[in-house]
Protein backbone atom coordinates (compact mmCIF):
# COMPACT_ATOMS: atom_id res chain seq x y z
CA UNK A 1 0.00 0.00 0.00
CA UNK A 2 1.65 3.21 -1.16
CA UNK A 3 -1.36 5.40 -1.74
CA UNK A 4 -1.33 8.97 -0.45
CA UNK A 5 -3.67 9.44 2.53
CA UNK A 6 -5.33 12.86 2.67
CA UNK A 7 -6.66 14.11 6.01
CA UNK A 8 -8.55 17.37 6.44
CA UNK A 9 -8.54 19.12 9.79
CA UNK A 10 -10.46 22.09 11.09
CA UNK A 11 -10.17 24.26 14.17
CA UNK A 12 -13.30 24.33 16.34
CA UNK A 13 -13.18 27.73 18.11
CA UNK A 14 -16.00 26.84 20.50
CA UNK A 15 -14.26 23.71 21.76
CA UNK A 16 -10.77 25.15 21.29
CA UNK A 17 -9.46 22.05 19.51
CA UNK A 18 -8.33 20.86 16.11
CA UNK A 19 -10.39 17.94 14.78
CA UNK A 20 -10.17 15.70 11.74
CA UNK A 21 -13.20 16.47 9.62
CA UNK A 22 -12.68 13.96 6.83
CA UNK A 23 -10.10 11.47 5.74
CA UNK A 24 -9.33 8.84 3.15
CA UNK A 25 -9.32 6.36 6.06
CA UNK A 26 -12.81 5.54 7.31
CA UNK A 27 -13.27 6.06 11.04
CA UNK A 28 -10.46 8.55 11.68
CA UNK A 29 -11.79 10.83 14.40
CA UNK A 30 -9.15 12.52 16.52
CA UNK A 31 -8.75 15.91 18.14
CA UNK A 32 -6.01 17.87 19.86
CA UNK A 33 -5.50 21.30 21.38
CA UNK A 34 -2.85 22.30 18.82
CA UNK A 35 -2.24 21.48 15.19
CA UNK A 36 1.19 20.13 16.12
CA UNK A 37 -0.38 17.76 18.65
CA UNK A 38 -2.90 16.59 16.03
CA UNK A 39 -0.06 15.91 13.60
CA UNK A 40 1.77 13.93 16.28
CA UNK A 41 -1.31 11.73 16.89
CA UNK A 42 -1.98 11.02 13.21
CA UNK A 43 0.56 8.22 12.53
CA UNK A 44 -0.56 6.05 15.44
CA UNK A 45 -4.27 6.57 14.78
CA UNK A 46 -3.88 5.87 11.06
CA UNK A 47 -1.75 2.77 11.65
CA UNK A 48 -4.35 1.35 14.06
CA UNK A 49 -7.23 2.00 11.65
CA UNK A 50 -5.41 0.63 8.62
CA UNK A 51 -4.54 -2.55 10.50
CA UNK A 52 -8.14 -2.80 11.75
CA UNK A 53 -9.37 -2.60 8.14
CA UNK A 54 -6.84 -5.25 7.08
CA UNK A 55 -4.74 -2.74 5.16
CA UNK A 56 -1.57 -2.85 7.23
CA UNK A 57 1.80 -3.44 5.67
CA UNK A 58 2.74 -6.96 4.67
CA UNK A 59 5.85 -7.08 6.82
CA UNK A 60 8.19 -5.11 4.58
CA UNK A 61 7.81 -1.84 6.51
CA UNK A 62 6.21 0.22 3.74
CA UNK A 63 5.69 3.89 4.54
CA UNK A 64 2.52 5.59 3.35
CA UNK A 65 2.62 9.36 2.76
CA UNK A 66 0.05 11.46 4.64
CA UNK A 67 -1.05 14.93 3.59
CA UNK A 68 -2.80 17.07 6.21
CA UNK A 69 -4.88 19.98 4.97
CA UNK A 70 -5.76 22.31 7.83
CA UNK A 71 -8.42 25.00 7.82
CA UNK A 72 -9.00 27.75 10.35
CA UNK A 73 -10.87 31.02 10.16
CA UNK A 74 -11.18 34.18 12.15
CA UNK A 75 -12.90 37.55 11.90
CA UNK A 76 -11.81 41.15 11.98
CA UNK A 77 -14.10 43.78 13.52
CA UNK A 78 -13.91 47.15 11.79
CA UNK A 79 -15.07 50.40 13.25
CA UNK A 80 -18.40 51.54 11.86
Amino acid sequence: MRKLIVVRAEFDPEAGVWTTECSDVHGLRIEAETLEALIARLPGALKDLLEEHGLGDDGDGVEVPVELIAHAHTRVRLAA
